[in-house]
């Protein structure tokens, strides 16, 4: 029986769209989204946030488009957005007409609320026009009543069939550029979804275990749906839903990424959950780098490892290793090769300094590289 190598991941394949100048499907990296939480008609403070999703890495922004005002101010906040901006429509089709004019990048529907089927093609009508995607969003919780009576329930297979009579819809009008969705808040539900609509078509599929929950549990289930998701090859783009400030949400996709190896994006700590044995204050130190590292974005590695049992064996395999040692001297590790020790003395500041010259010495080497 062959066996596939254990760190390999197969991705489904599958068509590719364009969300503004982000491809999603196909070989391209899985995108990682968020959603602004702010009055969408308070354009200055929807802008702020997305510029702080921006800096956090967020490669799409979503931005929830309830009233004619919003709509209204969807002009100067897709003008001043340096990623592509989704509106997010939910029981007025106007709202999309509106959104595709002010710039949005994509168009995102519900179809189990959107209305009648000539809304849905007056909504294709205004994406081909303005050169919109779109994205057919299937929520377990806002089936369709005729599904819910035919199944009983939400289940995958309901999920999967509203998914499908929707894109139906928008192929019938000959569009073809949009992703889907198929969320639930519960992690079996959405997984069997999720499965069941990759096995049955070839559109690019947006991943998400919604209304997840808070900053912890939420990042906890969305982690385990959508790695399992993601392992087996399947989701094209992310969000992470939480009851959090959405910049921890985008922080918490990459990271599902990195664990991955599906992206990688700014420092991985690898640490010690610290114990009788560590030299140094372990969870103050990780602590004290994760913050002060948060602005470096070259993708490296540091192992943090408050003793020798593992120490050294983590330090072989990362960019930068600290390895607590006796008598308050610590042993620092460059490129897997023990280098120099290190006292308790400014160990936070000697560290940051490592990481900041690595990663400007990673930078030049890929610029030399692009300029060669």
């Amino acid at each position: 029986m062959s066996v596939r190598p254990y760190r390999d991941i197969y991705r489904r394949e599958c068509r590719q769209i364009m969300v503004g100048d982000v491809p999603v499907g196909g070989n391209a990296p899985i995108s990682v989204q968020s959603m602004t939480n702010t009055l969408t008609s308070d354009a200055a403070a929807t802008i702020a946030q997305i510029r702080e999703l921006e800096e956090a890495g967020a490669d799409i922004v979503r931005v929830s488009c309830p009233d004619e005002a919003s709509t209204a101010a969807m002009k100067e906040i897709c003008k001043a957005a340096e990623v592509p901006i989704v509106a997010d429509i939910h029981f007025h089709y106007k709202r999309a007409l509106e959104a595709a004019d002010a710039g949005v990048a994509c168009l995102r529907i519900n179809p189990g609320n959107i209305g009648s089927p000539e809304r849905v093609k007056e909504v294709v009508a205004a994406a081909k026009a303005n050169g919109c995607s779109m994205r057919i969003g299937v929520n377990a919780g806002s089936l369709e009543r005729h599904l819910l009576e035919k199944y009983g329930e939400p289940c995958p297979e309901a999920m999967v069939e509203s998914a499908l009579d929707h894109a139906r819809m928008l192929e019938d009008e000959d569009f073809h550029e949009f992703k889907i969705s198929v969320k639930a808040s519960d992690v079996f539900l959405a997984v069997g979804a999720y499965q069941g609509l990759a096995e049955a078509c070839d559109y690019p599929l947006h991943l998400g275990i919604t209304e997840a929950g808070s900053l912890k549990s939420g990042t906890v289930k969305s982690s385990i749906g959508m790695g399992m998701l993601l392992w087996a090859g399947i989701g094209d783009t992310i969000r992470v839903s939480l009851s959090a400030d959405p910049v921890e949400e985008v922080k918490a996709g990459f990271e599902i990424l990195k664990s991955l190896g599906l992206r990688h994006r700014g420092v991985q700590i690898i640490s010690c959950p610290s114990c009788a044995r560590q030299a140094f204050e372990v969870i103050k130190t990780v602590e004290m780098l994760e913050e002060r590292l948060s602005h470096i974005t070259t993708p490296m590695s540091l192992s943090v490892i408050g003793c020798v049992v593992n120490g050294p064996g983590e330090a072989r395999e990362t960019d930068i290793g600290l390895t607590g040692g006796g008598k308050g001297n610590h042993m620092v590790y460059l490129k897997g090769v023990t280098d120099h020790k290190i006292t308790d003395k400014d160990l936070v500041d000697h560290i940051v300094e490592l990481v900041e010259a690595k990663a400007a010495e990673i930078e030049a080497g890929l610029t030399e590289t692009m300029e060669a």
